[in-house]
């Protein structure tokens, strides 16, 4: 028997207009005939509404209970006089036919679909209105978030690691709920700085893979809440973890992702660039250093005279940071040593002056180990060791700073080998195998 799409369009349309599948069809069709249902099966009405087989004998009853023309029978030239030739026309004679269903409709059927419309559309409103947060979440949130913030550089990590990793599961079930379509934003946005906070908090405990995995994470977050900034932020944590983890490549395509993200004018534009010279540093290659280095410092120039603030704190000792103890790593990795001295010395001025919320121990701490490298380098071990100890006496010791401690006794032991005094800093660092203080470089 013949198949006719078009037919099934109409068919088709009408069901579900009425909410009908198969049986019901079947059912109605069975009733307008002779009162029993029983007479049109099932699968029949499945082949008229998919098209693969036409209604036929049953067509004047089929018409009748959805309400269409039961002259509309089917036939290559349709109501509408569109002549199916080919696959285009064919596909805007299934369209126009689809149009034409709605027209044959009933006045009845159309007020019932209206008033169903109605009701739904009261639904909609209420769903785009629903929400499990209550009243004050988001501000808790962004309160909890700034606090941990603060306590990232007061309190040891791992207690600090496990309040943040508590919230955020609980913004990960607040995502997984009820929630309004601006509220989602918001917080998709807490999970990611949350995210971004872990990142470093699993890089002081000396975790780079849960670090690095957190700060994908917060990435993600933050690019689907399109929180430019934020992405900023995350790639600078990767950034670092790589480049600690000797991963110098994977550190660079880190930093250069962040600055497709990051506001020109903010200082974290200016550290990302940084990152990226210290990274190329770390490979050996002078001339990338100085290229990226270079746009840090262009980028420091266009900074507005008062830059963005970072959880109520100001963002630009980070890109001060970031232009003196930056490159005194790097200085110090390209066998630079009087400019490693010079930069790591700047460094250590920045913390002296820096408002007391913005320093940070474990970065003083690297800042002085660099001088301790450099002077090393210029022939003063005696000078080096003791610089050595007093990073390693910060109130902050965490891994990066363990690291830059162990490069730093390695170094005296190699050059200076007659010195038995470099042995006492490889003994007390391993005397205290993890010091849970806090802090990132």
């Amino acid at each position: 028997m013949a198949t006719n799409p078009e037919l099934a369009d109409l068919i088709r349309l009408a069901c579900v207009e009425r909410g009908w599948g198969p049986s019901d069809l079947a059912r109605a069709v069975g009733v307008a005939e002779s009162g029993d249902p029983a007479r049109v099966h099932r699968a029949n009405a499945r082949r008229w509404i998919t098209g693969t087989r036409t209604p036929d004998y049953w067509w004047p009853h089929v018409a009748q209970v959805l309400g269409l023309d039961p002259e509309i029978r089917g036939t290559r030239t349709d109501t509408l006089g569109v002549q199916a030739s080919d696959p285009e026309d064919d596909t805007k004679r299934r369209n126009a036919l689809k149009i034409a269903g709605l027209t044959v409709l009933d006045p009845a059927s159309v007020a019932a679909v209206l008033d169903r419309a109605a009701d739904e559309v009261a639904e909609f409103t209420r769903q785009a209105e629903a929400t499990a947060l209550g009243t004050g979440t988001l501000e808790h949130l962004d309160f909890a978030i700034t606090g941990f913030n603060e306590a990232y550089s007061l309190k040891p990590p791992h207690v600090v690691f496990d309040a943040v990793m508590d919230y955020r599961r609980k913004v990960d079930a607040l995502l997984r709920g009820p929630h309004t379509h601006c509220q989602e934003r918001e917080l998709l946005a807490c999970a990611g700085w949350l995210s971004e906070l872990l990142a470093w908090l699993a890089h002081d405990l000396g975790d780079a893979r849960v670090g690095l995995a957190f700060a994908t994470d917060a990435y993600t977050h933050a690019e689907q809440a399109g929180h430019g900034e934020l992405c900023g932020w995350a790639m600078d944590a990767a950034a670092s973890i790589s480049l600690y983890e000797h991963r110098p490549d994977k550190a660079r395509h880190a930093a250069e992702r962040g600055l497709t993200q990051a506001p020109t004018t903010h200082p974290l534009s200016v550290r990302l660039h940084a990152q990226s010279a210290r990274a190329a540093a770390a490979d050996g290659n002078h001339d990338g250093f100085t290229v990226s280095f270079n746009q840090a410092q262009d980028a420091y120039q266009l900074l507005p005279p008062r830059p963005p603030r970072r959880f109520g704190m100001p963002t630009l000792p980070l890109a001060d940071y970031a232009l003196t103890s930056y490159p005194a790593s790097a200085h110090i990795w390209l066998g630079n040593a009087e400019q490693a001295q010079r930069a790591a010395e700047s460094a250590l001025a920045i913390y002296r002056t820096a408002p007391a919320a913005t320093r940070s121990p474990s970065r003083e701490a690297i800042a002085r180990i660099d001088l301790a490298l450099s002077r090393a380098l210029l022939g003063d071990p005696d000078d080096a060791l003791a610089l050595g100890h007093q990073a390693l006496d910060s109130t902050r010791v965490v891994d990066s700073v363990r690291k830059r401690a162990h490069d730093l006794a390695d170094f005296l032991t190699r050059r200076y080998p007659r010195m038995d005094a470099a042995r006492g800093l490889t003994e007390r660092l391993t005397a205290q195998p993890q010091l849970i203080r806090g802090g990132a470089p």
